[in-house]
């Protein structure tokens, strides 16, 4: 039997994912067909299963609210995205980006003249910093984004919960000049294999919401992200040079 569920809070292919992910483990389902537009979710099952038991497996994702379709009348309508321009979506991310630029700028001017690599060193600290800080708000939240693109996270999802730390601990090596050449060449590494998965998703027109400021911002992936990765690549590979 098939059972026809609203879903509401499902923006991007990487929340119909995890709807779908999440009620395929119910027991007794055998199938889970995802209408992204429409918000629906049709469950194929051996035998009936209460709408509580199916909300039960959405408990730890309150953002997902499943309802049931009792009538062709009083279907729930379906979670439609607000349609926003360029710089209403991305305003948090310009805001985040330009406080730290703002400060970096301040603490980089010594009597008068402005020192490009310390602006270079205080900009990096802040990114990580800054980043970090909006991951961790919500580790669990980011590391369900984060698996939907980046090549390591999706085979080991456990990478997703690590990298905040990471981040974390690159903007404190910023921040006390813990060996620049380590340091620079770490950041790399992470931020340049970080941004094959993102190349990758937008090169493949995925619709799924970028997890750089973590699950507190909804965020489309797109060529702003890859910009943001190769930008932190180009500063750690300069510092790099000015280092020897």
């Amino acid at each position: 039997m098939t059972h026809t569920y609203s879903v509401s809070g499902m923006t991007c292919e990487g929340c119909e994912a995890k709807v779908k992910y999440l009620l395929g483990k119910v027991e007794g389902v055998t199938h889970v067909s995802i209408d992204l537009a429409k918000g629906e979710a049709a469950i194929n099952m051996t035998e009936h299963i209460s709408i509580v038991k199916l909300k039960e497996a959405l408990k730890e994702y309150p953002k997902y609210q499943l309802t049931s379709q009792v009538a062709e009348n009083h279907i729930m309508p379906a979670f439609a995205e607000e349609r926003k321009s360029w710089l209403a979506t991305y305003k948090p991310l310009l805001i985040i980006a330009a406080f730290i630029t703002g400060v970096a700028g301040i603490v980089s001017i010594n009597e008068g003249q402005f020192q490009a690599a310390n602006f270079m060193n205080v900009f990096m600290a802040g990114f990580f910093l800054v980043f970090s800080f909006f991951k961790m708000l919500d580790v669990k939240g980011f590391a369900s984004s984060y698996s939907m693109y980046d090549l390591l996270a999706i085979r080991f999802p456990v990478y997703g919960f690590v990298y905040p730390f990471i981040e974390l601990s690159l903007g404190i090596a910023y921040l006390i000049h813990f060996n620049p050449t380590v340091t620079n060449a770490a950041t790399i590494l992470v931020m340049g294999f970080s941004s094959l998965g993102v190349v990758k998703s937008v090169v493949d027109k995925k619709k799924i919401r970028c997890a750089c400021l973590g699950a507190v911002f909804n965020l489309p992936m797109s060529t702003v992200t890859i910009i943001e990765d190769l930008l932190m690549v180009a500063m750690a590979a300069t510092m790099l040079m000015f280092s020897h």
